[in-house]
C-alpha cells in the first residue's frame, strides 16, 4: 500500500560521519524524508518541538543533553514525535533509562541498514520495536536488582486478567502479536485487543515499556 506521506525523521547524534551514513541509508528510500539534523540533545529537542518528525533517530550520549533526558523532554511535552534510540553494548545501562523516559525502542549503531529502516517504519506506525538479543542482554546485567519472582506481584499488575497476564508474558520475552496468537491458539486480532487492554490498564505507552515493566514487576525473569 502506497503510504500518504514519506515518514519525516529527524537525525540526532554528535558525531557527522554517523549522521552522513544514515543519511545515505535513508536517502535512499523514498518512503523516508530527512528533514534536519542535531548535534546535541539540546537542539534535538528543540527541532523535535518546531520540525515536528515522525520519528527521532536518537543517539544516546550527546553533549549539552544527553539521549535519555532529550528523550524525556519529548515525551513530556507530548509532541507527535516518537524516539528510536541508537546505542553501543558498552552504553547498556543508559539504554534502560531511555526506555523509561518513553522511547518508542533501541537498536544497536551496527544494526544492518535493512534493519534500521525496517524499525523506523515500525516506529512511524505507533508500534514499537523490541531487540530481545540486545534486551535480554540488558536485563541479565542488571538481574541482580530485579525483584525476587517468588515475592507477591505488585498491585499493579492486579487489573490484568489471567490471559493479559499471559500475553504481557510473552511480549516480555519479545513475541509478535501473530506469535503470541500461535503460542496461544488464538486469532492475531484477539492478541492486538489483548496488548491494548494491557498498555490501557497499566497506563503505558507502548510494547516496550510494558517488556520493561514485566522484568522490573518480576513477572519475568532474564533467561527465564
Amino acid at each position: 500500500m502506497t503510504q500518504e506521506r514519506p515518514v519525516r525523521i529527524l537525525l540526532a547524534d554528535d558525531q557527522p560521519l554517523l549522521r552522513t551514513g544514515f543519511r545515505m541509508v535513508l536517502g535512499a528510500e523514498e518512503d523516508l524524508d530527512i528533514v534536519g539534523e542535531a548535534g546535541d540533545g539540546a537542539e534535538a529537542v528543540d527541532l523535535a518541538r518546531r520540525l515536528l518528525p515522525d520519528v527521532v533517530l536518537m543517539d544516546i550520549r550527546m553533549p549539552r543533553l544527553d539521549g535519555v533526558a532529550a528523550t524525556r523532554a519529548i515525551v513530556d511535552a507530548r509532541l507527535p514525535v516518537r524516539v528510536l534510540i541508537l546505542t553501543t553494548f558498552d552504553l547498556d545501562e543508559y539504554v534502560v533509562g531511555a526506555l523509561r523516559a518513553g522511547a518508542s525502542g533501541f537498536l544497536a549503531k551496527d544494526v544492518p541498514a535493512e534493519d534500521l529502516v525496517t524499525a523506523i517504519r515500525t516506529v512511524a506506525a505507533g508500534e514499537a520495536v523490541v531487540a530481545p538479543r540486545i534486551l535480554k542482554r540488558l536485563l541479565d546485567r542488571f538481574a541482580e536488582s530485579l525483584p525476587d519472582p517468588s515475592a507477591t506481584p505488585p498491585k499493579a499488575l492486579d487489573s490484568l486478567t489471567e490471559r493479559e497476564r499471559e500475553v504481557l508474558v510473552q511480549v516480555a520475552k519479545g513475541l509478535s502479536n501473530a506469535e503470541i496468537a500461535s503460542e496461544l491458539s488464538v486469532s492475531e486480532t484477539t492478541i492486538k485487543t489483548h496488548v491494548g487492554h494491557v498498555l490501557t490498564k497499566l497506563g503505558l505507552r507502548d510494547r516496550v515499556q510494558a517488556v520493561v515493566l514485566a522484568y522490573e514487576t518480576g513477572l519475568v525473569r532474564p533467561g527465564a
